[in-house]
């Protein structure tokens, strides 16, 4: 089982910048796609971006393209997002997950293993 933990949350301004990390206790972390996914209140978890396993591909949702930039460190075992411009409606709880796949996947069943998130308050 992964073991995944995520850091990095908190409360900013609208137009404010965030980087959100996520480490990890996997061996195989270097052969895993890494993701984010976020559930804001009331609403259903959502694909934010992911990253394959080499960084030969990236995938962000619509809501989020040019800004937020997702990027990992085999070496330190760490997948960070980085979250410009952030937005009263980016406020969620952000969530890391690894699957083993090959491609940069946005869909939840693909990952199999999650951490316990971290939130994220974005106010106007």
């Amino acid at each position: 089982q992964v073991h995944l933990v995520e850091s990095g949350g908190g409360l900013v301004q609208a137009g404010a910048s965030l980087k959100l990390s996520c480490a990890s206790s996997e061996e195989t972390f270097s052969s895993q796609t890494m993701g984010w996914f976020r559930q804001a209140p009331g609403k259903e978890r959502e694909f934010v971006a992911a990253i394959t396993w080499n960084s030969y591909a990236t995938h962000y949702a619509d809501s989020v393209k040019g800004r937020f930039e997702i990027s990992r460190v085999d070496a330190e075992k760490m997948v960070h997002l980085q979250m410009n411009a952030l937005k009263p409606e980016d406020t969620a709880v952000y969530y890391c997950a690894a699957g083993p796949l090959f491609i940069a996947s946005n869909k939840e069943a693909d990952f199999n293993s999650w951490g316990q998130g971290t939130q994220v308050t974005v106010s106007s």
